[in-house]
């Protein structure tokens, strides 16, 4: 795969001197389209060989373009913080917004590649690595940002003149380390194993551009006239293809459904319910206290009916946790800021960190629900949502995330009557909203949304529960025990 990339590419400085004007007018023109239009996010990554040249690399891109519009990134091995964190939570979190460039000096190609070469990851794992990589970066596509990956190669032999040149001048010699010299003997394995990797996440919607390394002038030239084309490409279209990763649901034959399958006349009475939830609680409470929980994390995530009583259960669930170790995220239409990124963007970014509890009042079902409803995505953006869903969730388990996720279900006579009730009580009228009354109307769709997303999203590893909501103590017995028991499956 590299052979091209070995051939000796050059430009001399005259050619260079009349090449670089020209092409940095072009991408200063095609960076401000991009800041005005705000159409799409671009994700750059800057990988290759050590002493390839790619910090220099990132350095033309800089200088040729406004640099306060570009955000550079660089990772180098994980910090505590990104450790407690599943391993992509640190990139989703560097991501740009629309309109801007961001460049990774590193990214999440770099552990995969160096785990496998040096023997801390199996086939399978590498495997399931690019597997997981390509999802993402369908995804990122998927959502309009423009995906361009560069490797910059350089032979055995070029290389090792390379490193030895940095080493030798006082100036670049910090740019040399052990761990480039100790990689160097490994030159044949990374070859191979970064030959793959770039094989296998060779996409139309985020392609690899190789580019040989050894002269500095050919390979700047090379990556900003290829980020110019990329940036032109996508500034000439009005929108962005999106591809459909589901068929669209059939309607149910016999007029059923699963909600309707959910028993609404279960019901506790008062005394047993204090019982019952001090006993719920003070379980999670041990079970969150539990050394085996620091390796551990907690999302429960509650979807369901306007006045199903979400936030009683939750009200009900917290004091069982310890307030400094939990979280609250209350779910609402996503800010300015937020609508610059992938939907799934705000939500990685408050998954919990081990040891901790994110409660999550509302959630990434949104996607699949009110903004399938209300017509707020595409066909296609909701279609794809439920494997995209299903491939964030499988990140957290696979990390030690116990994910746990509730919709809360009542008849819409009752919730009319707990509607009415709020209407009338002066401390509860906050909690109606004309939007409240709307989505009343639109109940049909609501009811075919939910349950197209249990069927699509109620995995092995992330079930969905179904609580019977009409009667509010026993929904919140329900959740406290379907927590509890869900933990202890995980603890062991």
């Amino acid at each position: 795969m590299f052979e091209t990339a070995e051939v000796g590419h050059s430009i001399d400085k005259e050619t260079f001197g009349q090449l670089e004007p020209a092409l940095r007018k072009a991408l200063l023109d095609a960076q401000f389209e991009l800041m005005q239009g705000k159409k799409c996010q671009v994700v750059v990554i800057i990988g290759g060989v050590d002493g390839a040249g790619k910090g220099e690399t990132v350095n033309a891109l800089t200088s040729w373009m406004d640099p306060r519009h570009i955000e550079v990134r660089g990772f180098g091995e994980p910090t505590d913080e990104e450790r407690a964190h599943p391993p992509m939570w640190r990139f989703w979190r560097a991501l740009p917004p629309r309109g801007k460039i961001g460049i990774f000096f590193g990214s999440w190609y770099t552990q995969p590649i160096v785990d496998r070469v040096t023997g801390q990851c199996g086939e399978a794992e590498f495997v399931g690595d690019l597997v997981a990589i390509n999802h993402f970066e369908r995804m990122l596509a998927d959502e309009g940002a423009l995906v361009l990956k560069f490797w910059l190669h350089l032979s055995h032999k070029a290389q090792r003149k390379r490193l030895h040149k940095l080493e030798d001048d006082p100036s670049t010699r910090w740019r040399v380390t052990k761990r480039d010299w100790k990689n160097f003997k490994h030159y044949n394995e990374f070859k191979e194993i970064s030959a793959r990797a770039l094989r296998e996440t060779d996409r139309a919607y985020a392609p690899w551009v190789i580019v040989e390394g050894q002269d500095a002038r050919y390979r700047n030239l090379t990556v900003g006239q290829t980020l110019l084309n990329a940036l032109n490409a996508r500034m000439a279209l009005d929108t962005v293809p999106s591809s459909v990763h589901a068929a669209l649901p059939l309607p149910s034959l016999d007029h059923k459904h699963l909600l309707g399958q959910v028993d609404l006349q279960q019901k506790l009475a008062k005394a047993d319910y204090e019982r019952e939830l001090e006993h719920w609680q003070g379980r999670l409470a041990l079970l969150t206290r539990r050394a085996e929980f620091k390796k551990r994390c907690l999302v429960a995530v509650f979807e369901g009916w306007d006045a199903a009583g979400k936030g009683g259960a939750i009200r009900r669930l917290t004091p069982g946790l310890d307030a400094r170790h939990y979280d609250i995220s209350p779910i609402a239409a996503p800010t300015e800021e937020e609508r610059l990124q992938p939907y799934l963007w705000r939500f990685w970014r408050r998954l919990p960190a081990l040891g901790r509890v994110g409660i999550f009042d509302r959630s990434w079902y949104g996607r699949v629900l009110v903004e399938r409803v209300e017509g707020f995505c595409s066909e296609a953006d909701w279609l794809r949502a439920y494997s995209e869903i299903n491939d964030f969730e499988e990140q957290m388990v696979s990390f030690g995330t116990v994910v746990c996720k509730f919709w809360l279900h009542l008849s819409p006579e009752e919730q009319l009557r707990r509607f009415e009730e709020r209407k009338s009580l002066d401390f509860k009228q906050f909690k109606i909203t004309e939007e409240d009354w709307r989505n009343r109307d639109r109940w049909p769709a609501y009811e075919q949304a939910v349950c197209d997303m249990v069927d699509r999203t109620s995995t092995e590893i992330a079930p969905w529960t179904l609580v019977a909501a009409q009667d509010k103590y026993f929904a919140r017995i329900k959740i406290l025990q379907t927590l509890c028991e869900q933990l202890e499956r995980s603890l062991g």
